[in-house]
């Protein structure tokens, strides 16, 4: 969950800075050992904060400076999901640069960011994660994977399309059910979602 408006107002030290995008103020702060891992009051820590405002020379001060890539704040949420969550490629690049993982169980549905992308259609994020080898078939605790998510929280639109497009290319197993064990295949047969069918036969998905 990103700062309210009170909250972020309220901020002060390293979590304003961030939040500011201040770099001069960041390597000032950090230079008088305050903790760039130090939490507000919903467990963010620095790093998440300047995620949230997009500020990416933030992130690379807080980075260089040892901050904690993968840590994780109240909702279970990692500075890759929050970027993935607001297909915020830019932000997701510089993460990934830096050394965060694609990799981490995040939120409290025990998934990852890439099953998030792939709910909201976020294709862009979701090309990235796979190339930062993120788990194609991690299967979170509603039983469902980021394959999918990408149909039943779906719309079959475009970038949904695309989505599932990318996962199947990547090689996501198509064969993995859901809870009452319908397909990938038959979710999308069921809501009538023509191309993505057609995507999954093409795959061999049955």
């Amino acid at each position: 969950m990103p700062p309210t408006a009170a909250e972020t107002a309220a901020y002060q030290g390293l979590h304003a800075a961030a939040a500011r995008g201040d770099v001069p103020r960041l390597t000032q702060l950090i230079a008088a050992r305050a903790d760039v891992n130090a939490r507000d009051g919903y467990g963010r820590t620095p790093l998440h904060v300047a995620t949230f405002a997009r500020q990416a020379d933030a992130i690379r001060a807080l980075a260089q400076a040892g901050a904690d890539l993968n840590a994780l704040e109240n909702d279970r949420y990692d500075a890759v999901t929050i970027a993935a969550v607001a297909d915020d490629e830019e932000t997701l690049r510089v993460l990934l640069s830096l050394g965060a993982s694609a990799k981490l169980i995040t939120s409290r549905y025990d998934g990852t960011a890439l099953i998030a992308a792939a709910h909201l259609g976020h294709d862009g994020v979701v090309r990235q994660l796979i190339a930062a080898g993120a788990p194609l078939d991690h299967v979170n605790n509603l039983h469902w994977t980021a394959l999918i998510e990408s149909i039943v929280l779906g719309d079959g639109g475009r970038r949904h399309v695309e989505t599932l497009r990318a996962l199947v290319e990547a090689g996501a197993n198509t064969q993995l059910a859901d809870r009452s064990g319908a397909t990938p295949l038959a979710l999308a047969k069921a809501r009538d979602y023509t191309a993505m069918v057609e995507i999954l036969q093409k795959a061999g998905a049955r």
